[in-house]
């Protein structure tokens, strides 16, 4: 059992998890818009892996994230080893596929809004400005980068045509995003620094949970805009909404760090088994 435990704890902490989580996202994206054979969602996982733990590393730099610290440093060499193999993956990617180099390009302002998280931007005098820094900015700031990452990332690198679908989708993937960060902001409102002023921080956790329903509500509505979409689409994004609604729903800051970091963060595993799901049937 201990065993066990090290393995989940190292599938999770190591970031391969919420790697998994972008795969999909993006898988989702070009399987909605008929796209396949496309090695995209695996270097949008592969570049999370380097960057997650990159900005991990340097948060335990900076006398953040305490309670990782001890867990990370006596697992560096395992990291390591995961970062090298992703970078190795990336590469190979890049140098050796079909990849579409232009797409960097679309990749690179959320990339950077990935690590200005944390990095800062400017510092004046000792204190450092980063995203992570300004209110409401965090939960934004991190909702943009990711739907820009697995959806217009993906869709320009398979040459798409932006169309109003593709912009809906962004709008959508953004508020999505968001409500599946909620659990995590509910989970640290008493520990994070009162100068984050995170939702729940500000509006408390009754209202933070409110606004994720309602812009579960808009995310929803937005789905019946799009132009030739079917009854199945929709089903699919009624149900999604209604399995986030329900992690939201039991969130609290009682919750261990495996209600957010694994079960949520597995939503869009199970968003990608619903379409596999209906579509295949």
């Amino acid at each position: 059992m201990n065993l066990l435990k090290k393995i989940i704890d190292f599938y999770i902490f190591s970031n391969i998890h919420v790697s998994l989580a972008g795969f999909f996202l993006t898988k989702i994206t070009l399987v909605k818009f008929g796209i396949s054979d496309n090695l995209v969602p695996i270097f949008v996982a592969l570049s999370i892996i380097v960057s997650y733990n990159f900005i991990r590393f340097y948060e335990i730099k900076n006398s953040r994230l305490n309670w990782f610290r001890d867990w990370f440093f006596s697992h560096q060499k395992e990291l390591l080893v995961v970062s090298i193999l992703a970078i190795l993956g990336l590469s190979y990617i890049i140098l050796f596929s079909k990849f579409n180099l232009k797409s960097l390009i679309v990749l690179a302002p959320f990339a950077l809004m990935t690590f200005f998280y944390v990095i800062p931007l400017f510092k004046v005098g000792k204190l450092e400005i980063s995203f992570r820094n300004f209110p409401f900015i965090k939960i934004f700031s991190i909702a943009i980068a990711w739907a820009g990452i697995v959806v217009l990332f993906p869709l320009y690198e398979a040459k798409y045509t932006f169309n109003f679908n593709v912009y809906l989708e962004f709008i959508q993937r953004i508020l999505f995003v968001i409500v599946i960060l909620l659990p995590f902001d509910i989970r640290d409102a008493k520990v994070d620094s009162a100068a984050l002023k995170t939702i729940p921080q500000i509006f408390g956790i009754v209202t933070s949970k409110v606004i994720g329903y309602v812009l579960l509500i808009v995310f929803i509505g937005l789905e019946f805009l799009k132009k030739e979409d079917s009854y199945l689409d929709i089903l699919i994004i009624l149900l999604i909404s209604m399995i986030t609604a329900l992690f939201l729903r039991f969130s609290s800051p009682k919750k261990t760090r495996y209600y957010t970091s694994f079960w949520v963060e597995l939503i869009p595993v199970v968003w990608f088994g619903l379409m596999l799901l209906f579509f295949e049937n």
